[in-house]
């Protein structure tokens, strides 16, 4: 079952009653992206290993010319150092439109972003403030392509990054200076497309992702999850710790006293999985440094006529309900509000802030569509969203008639895209502009640089 519902035009303020669709999704939902239906799938992959007597097979999918990858590659020879597992790598070229719609923006931000990363993951990279030229990328992979014929993929990847992102010695355009053998262009072609199809069956399309037994695991911060399940199967190695080699980032347990705060500019929207499981978390931040949020809400990008590729969608939301869990985030039983319940939404959302009720509306509804599967399109569902915040039904009814919500979504859409970004959920604290739910700490850490002043205060718990 796809949990994304089509988008119906024109889209109009027409409060229904609960539709079929809104009565079975979020049963559906809740079974589909549950931890029981996750652990089932997991004991059927393996005991399928076992019957065939694999050993952990994990497939790596590598961009040469993407920061994430060089992050990824620069980690896997200290996995395969504490697992007993073993590595299928494999090399990707730049994804597709669809996968990837603002190319420009995130190959720029991706590199500022990994260079922020890299030291905290103990990690090397180095934005050198462009990407690297077509002719070393294709030297790269001629030189990783032959490495993983020749079963050292691991040994060179680190070194051929260097070389490709002009971080090592020597700077020359020829591959061959770094002493390594090279494929041809045909076999790197040829193998690209092999690639491609293989990611396209196992359901994902995009570099710098490991696949194992059923499940994507994109990028190094995702690597606990994977951790986690191979220590849960008993594929540790003898004498190595049981601690993770990139563990999850620890929210702010505790009260801070800053002076003067920047605001924390939260960019979302009301359609976006990542967006729904760190409101939360946004507020518990707030709440805890003093700082206020200013609510930056954008129309979905489907509603923006961009299209999102099923693979993108699922991998999201599953994404999403495992990252939820690791927080201890309800999530899971959805109401897609795709179309007119985001319209509804935004509008109720617009006048809840006028009413000095923005987060507490904000909260209500992302709850209520992501964790409960209340119809956000339905009278019923948004008027309970509506009434739990303490605003009233009956202003709801007439406040869903404007449509000042549109003027205000775009001129925040074009906000985001000056500071470098696209996508949500996205934060702007001072001159720090970060994409993605597991950024938060990158927040934090803009407050309390740009802060006046920081002091503990008595307050030692987290608010509920």
């Amino acid at each position: 079952y796809d949990w994304f519902r089509p988008v119906k035009s024109p889209l109009f303020f027409k409060l229904k009653p609960m539709s079929i669709t809104g009565l079975l999704m979020p049963p559906i939902t809740e079974y589909l992206f549950g931890e029981g239906r996750l652990a089932s799938l997991r004991g059927r992959a393996e005991r399928q290993r076992l019957t065939k007597g694999q050993a952990h097979q994990l497939h790596y999918f590598h961009q040469v010319d993407d920061p994430l990858s060089a992050l990824t590659g620069g980690c896997i020879a200290r996995l395969l150092e504490r697992y007993n597992i073993e590595l299928l790598p494999h090399l990707v070229g730049e994804p597709s439109q669809a996968m990837a719609p603002d190319r420009e923006r995130l190959q720029t931000y991706s590199r500022v972003d990994s260079q922020r990363l890299a030291p905290r993951l103990n990690l090397v990279f180095q934005d050198p403030g462009q990407q690297p030229r077509s002719e070393r990328v294709a030297c790269a992979q001629g030189v990783l392509l032959k490495a993983i014929e020749m079963f050292e993929f691991v040994a060179r990847v680190d070194s051929v990054s260097a070389w490709l992102w002009g971080t090592s010695s020597p700077t020359s355009e020829r591959a061959g200076d770094l002493g390594f053998e090279t494929a041809s262009a045909a076999e790197v072609a040829t193998h690209l497309r092999a690639s491609e199809a293989l990611c396209q069956q196992l359901g994902h399309a995009t570099g710098a992702s490991f696949f194992y037994a059923g499940e994507w695991y994109w990028g190094v911060e995702r690597l606990y999850h994977l951790e986690q399940r191979l220590q849960l199967l008993g594929a540790l190695k003898q004498g190595a710790q049981g601690s993770y080699l990139f563990p999850l980032s620890a929210d702010l347990n505790h009260s801070i006293s800053l002076v003067n705060p920047p605001p924390i500019e939260f960019f979302f929207s009301l359609r976006s999985p990542y967006s729904a499981i760190v409101v939360p978390r946004v507020f518990a931040l707030a709440h805890l440094t003093g700082a206020q949020v200013q609510l930056r809400y954008v129309l979905p990008m489907v509603m923006r006529g961009l299209p999102v590729p099923r693979n993108k969608r699922m991998y999201i939301v599953r994404d999403a309900a495992r990252e939820a869990r690791a927080r201890e985030i309800p999530f899971g039983r959805i109401n897609d509000p795709v179309g007119h319940p985001t319209e509804r939404g935004l509008a109720l959302l617009h006048w809840a802030e006028r009413e000095n009720k923005g987060p507490a509306f904000l909260q209500s509804f992302m709850h209520g569509v992501w964790a409960e599967g209340l119809d956000a399109g339905s009278a019923s569902g948004l008027r309970r969203i509506v009434e739990r915040t303490g605003l009233k039904w009956s202003q709801a009814q007439a406040a869903l008639k404007s449509e000042e919500w549109r003027a205000a979504a775009e001129a925040n859409r074009q906000e985001l895209l000056a500071h470098g970004l696209w996508g949500v959920p996205s934060f702007l604290v001072g001159d720090c502009a970060v994409w993605g739910q597991d950024r938060l700490w990158a927040v934090q850490e803009a407050l309390l640089r740009q802060a006046d002043h920081v002091g503990l205060t008595e307050t030692s718990t987290r608010p509920s």
